[in-house]
């Protein structure tokens, strides 16, 4: 699909990483595009998955959630099917925001964010204190945000 971006697309794109929230003729005006047009292309791009999905961005903060971690976890069995294992566990945690396969090193990274220490160490103890394949957990705790983005860099038209 990025071949057949032009761009429309590539403004379109960066308008809405920007304020996904803007009415169909918010964005056309902005990206001066009729509004057919501005829709006829917005639902191309979410079914070519280029837009992947329009969310909301939260305050943790403000919603009781204020502890974040960064935990690199190393299985003791690294084969497909423990790797998947671990994965499928990992994504159903509400408090994993992200997770993420990586090599070399540790066999995941996870983006964590809970309310406080307690919930961190309930969440430790459900995902990964019984799991018995998991052999190490290298916790990083966040104490100031200095940048948060969700902004995909778009290429040149």
């Amino acid at each position: 699909m990025n071949d057949a971006l032009d761009a429309i697309d590539l403004r379109l794109l960066e308008v809405l990483q920007n304020d996904a929230a803007l009415s169909n003729q918010d964005l056309a005006a902005r990206v001066a595009v009729s509004p057919a047009t501005c829709l006829r292309r917005v639902k191309r791009l979410v079914a070519a998955g280029v837009i992947e999905r329009r969310v909301a961005l939260l305050s943790p903060d403000k919603l009781g959630a204020g502890l974040q971690a960064l935990l690199e976890i190393t299985l003791d069995r690294q084969g497909a099917e423990h790797l998947d294992a671990f994965e499928a566990r990992a994504v159903q945690e509400a408090a994993v925001q992200q997770c993420w396969r990586v090599s070399p090193g540790p066999d995941f990274v996870l983006v964590v964010q809970v309310a406080d220490m307690p919930a961190y160490h309930a969440f430790t103890q459900r995902l990964l204190t019984q799991d018995a394949n998991v052999r190490n957990i290298k916790a990083f705790f966040s104490v100031k945000r200095a940048k948060f983005d969700t902004r995909v860099g778009l290429p040149s038209p």
